[in-house]
């Protein structure tokens, strides 16, 4: 079976793949990940992995990878099965490598806009002929609410909550109102404007807040929160056959 590490800004997330099936998710902490580990790698017999992580890995989990039969340490070097044109292509992260692989084996043949909401919101476009061309980044919704309170004097810091608002009659409200608003417009926009590049697109929403932020969009779109972990599960068996034919 395949194991999924998914090191990112603000969690750790793990998973199970037999093939194409998901079979475990866990959310792991920095101080439980080694444990946690091991005690996958015994219940469900591990023989690969990927780790994709936006900072330096641990020695221990270096270990941990070294007693496996297959293993990769997702990298800007690592081969996939799409053509990345991106102009900076090293400095591409991890996380949009995979959404993209992601894009490439679930929607062959298609333009496909991936739309990414954690942290940072990002779009990553894929054309039907397989070539990734690159898309935007943006604040995400926590980030926006903390940058209000920090480059202000007297904004305060709002916690976000997904309370229906039509407009913002308070402080709190408006701050609030225009975090979530300014979000869904964005994301509307970019839509629109890869549509308009695209016969038909193919939009996919994904990370922490896309629960939140779908029953909210007017597009018609997927809405699927383990889309980079099916991303890093094809990395994964495409490099496997790789290895295999040249072995």
């Amino acid at each position: 079976m395949n194991l999924i590490i998914d090191i990112g800004n603000t969690r750790i997330k793990l998973a199970v793949f037999e093939s194409d099936n998901l079979k475990f998710v866990e959310i792991a902490s920095p101080h439980t990940l080694i444990d946690s580990l091991y005690e996958i790698k015994n219940q469900y017999n591990i023989v690969n992995a990927i780790v994709s992580s936006v900072t330096e890995i641990p020695a221990e989990l270096e270990r941990f990878l070294h007693d496996l039969t297959f293993s990769i340490l997702l990298s800007s070097d690592t081969v996939v099965p799409f053509v990345n044109q991106y102009e900076t292509p090293a400095t591409l992260g991890v996380d949009r490598i995979a959404l993209v692989t992601a894009a490439s084996v679930k929607f062959p043949k298609q333009d496909v806009l991936v739309i990414d909401a954690g942290t940072c919101i990002t779009y990553d476009f894929l054309t039907h002929n397989n070539n990734y061309l690159g898309g935007a980044i943006s604040p995400g919704i926590n980030m926006r609410l903390q940058a209000m309170n920090y480059f202000t004097k007297k904004l305060p810091l709002i916690q976000f909550n997904d309370k229906e608002l039509e407009i913002g009659n308070s402080t709190e409200n408006a701050i609030l109102f225009g975090a979530l608003n300014g979000v869904l417009a964005e994301i509307e926009g970019f839509i629109a404007h890869f549509s308009a590049k695209s016969e038909k697109l193919t939009v996919v929403l994904t990370g922490g807040d896309s629960i939140f932020l779908a029953k909210r969009l007017k597009n018609s779109i997927f809405a699927n929160s383990n889309f980079l972990l099916e991303g890093l599960n094809s990395i994964l068996a495409y490099n496997l056959k790789i290895s295999n034919e040249s072995s």
